[in-house]
């Protein structure tokens, strides 16, 4: 065919629609710079992508799991750029992957029944108590539950039962922890930039707005990367420095060792740069699990000398004390120190006003959220300093109760596969990680409020899927590598005799 007979791509603004539909784009995009700034405009541009996104997620709601494990490293940080409530987006991305299986179950039958599952039950019950919160006598804002709720209950309700449906397989888990690892790696890298040069302008912005309150103490940067907050940083480097390293010892892939080795250190060097002190007990109560679930005695003597150094390194010595991030580190080996004994007057004004309130304040009454729509109450005014301290105050000792539970049943259910029903070697290096991961996060989040927050919530509740499942993966494993058939040829043998 003549090339000069076909129509290519610039042939088409020979017709008056494609310069007519151009040109209107060009206007609307001027007139929204001029009038209401970049952003607006950016959002026309992008919408055209938003479509493209949603239809392909739609086709494929399993883009809406990886999309969330990406994006939730970011949805925090980047409101210091573009300001906008940016946690939304993480509730409309669950929410179209749950009217994309509706609308699926339509023409091909959706595998609800892999949701069926004890954590599920679990989550949806924490979900039901949060629900009933919000007759509470004690709450005082809907608005302040809306919110809070979210981060408690909500995600956990919604995200368990798409992972368990959605994102399933061995791959899925192998992908799952190449996701984490990059975006920890540069987390860490962002860390550095802030160490070696400083904050950007926005950053900064941010800081004099109030974050230096609590990320600038003795004129030193607590580092925070494009996190929430340095809390929030130095916790979750640490949940990466536990789970990758425990994957380095386990994994048979040298790139893949090479590379989770990489990640640990990294994650482990962006803990210390946090200057977050109640960071350390992720990786120490990580370690003291792997002990446990490996029931290797010299992993046991290995593990408790490294921990009595670590102990003693601290806690004992002044070795570092010239660095800045040892120092501060070792401050949390410190009965005696000021915001420790601050927070042990707060716990205990808390037991006074709570011993009358079983079902607590209400969620959402204190932290942010209690000074945003309720700044004048006893709650709201109180610091807790804790992410189970703040369930205590906003659901009261039954919630408290209540959570704990769901969260050590999990953890000694993931345990209880390693250690007797997962044989398969890799799977099993992979489900200690998450499970030591797990017990580090909920030891931290008694001095932090971390447990919640992104991107430790959607780790934890991908992973706590995948230590459910492990069982089931694993059996399928050894299928493929014949093991499973060979076993039941040997017991029908052994019966036979």
């Amino acid at each position: 065919m003549n090339p000069f007979l076909t129509t290519h791509g610039p042939d088409h603004l020979r017709k008056p629609l494609p310069v007519a539909l151009l040109l209107s784009v060009i206007l609307i995009t001027s007139y929204l710079t001029a009038t209401k700034g970049i952003v607006a405009a950016l959002a026309v541009l992008v919408l055209p992508l938003v479509a493209m996104y949603v239809g392909a997620l739609f086709i494929n709601p399993r883009i809406g799991i990886i999309t969330i494990l990406i994006f939730n490293f970011f949805v925090l940080g980047i409101g210091r750029y573009i300001p906008m409530t940016w946690g939304l987006l993480m509730d409309g991305i669950m929410v179209l992957m749950y009217l994309s299986l509706f609308f699926k179950a339509f023409k091909i039958k959706v595998p609800w029944s892999r949701a069926s599952s004890q954590l599920t039950l679990l989550v949806s019950v924490w979900f039901g108590y949060a629900v009933l919160q919000i007759v509470n006598p004690e709450a005082v804002s809907v608005a302040a539950w809306f919110y809070a709720m979210r981060g408690l209950a909500l995600y956990q309700w919604l995200f368990v039962p798409l992972v368990f449906i959605l994102f399933n397989k061995h791959k899925d888990l192998h992908l799952f922890f190449i996701i984490w690892g990059v975006l920890s790696f540069m987390a860490t890298l962002k860390g550095m930039q802030q160490l070696i040069f400083g904050v950007d302008k926005w950053e900064q912005a941010w800081l004099d707005a109030g974050g230096d309150v609590t990320h600038i103490l003795f004129g030193k940067l607590r580092i925070f990367s494009f996190y929430s907050d340095a809390g929030q940083f130095g916790a979750s480097q640490g949940h990466t420095g536990v789970v990758f390293g425990i994957l380095a010892l386990f994994a048979k892939n040298r790139k893949f060792q090479v590379f989770c080795g990489l990640v640990a250190m990294a994650g482990l060097l962006g803990m210390m740069i946090s200057g977050t002190r109640g960071a350390i007990a992720v990786p120490a109560m990580g370690g003291v699990m792997f002990i446990l679930v490996r029931k290797h005695m010299p992993s046991i003597i290995m593990g408790v000398l490294m921990g009595i150094g670590i102990f003693v390194f601290f806690k004992y010595t002044t070795i570092g004390n010239d660095n800045d991030q040892i120092r501060r580190m070792r401050t949390a080996f410190d009965p005696n120190d000021a915001s420790l004994e601050m927070r042990r007057i707060n716990q205990e004004k808390l037991r006074g006003y709570l011993a009358t309130r079983p079902l607590g304040g209400g969620i959402g009454s204190t932290g942010n959220w209690g000074k945003r729509f309720s700044p004048n109450t006893f709650l709201a005014n109180t610091a807790t300093d804790s992410w189970f301290v703040a369930v205590w105050a906003d659901t009261g000792i039954v919630g408290l109760y209540l959570h704990l539970f769901i969260l050590f049943f999990i953890l000694v259910t993931g345990a209880y596969n390693v250690m007797y029903k997962i044989r398969d070697v890799w799977l099993k290096g992979q489900i200690t990680a998450l499970v030591c991961g797990m017990a580090g996060i909920m030891l931290a989040s008694y001095g932090n409020g971390v447990f919640g927050q992104f991107p430790t919530c959607i780790l934890m509740y991908t992973g706590m899927v995948f230590m459910f499942i492990a069982p089931k993966l694993d059996r399928k494993i050894l299928e493929e590598k014949g093991l499973l058939e060979n076993e039941e040829h040997i017991e029908k043998k052994a019966l036979a005799a």
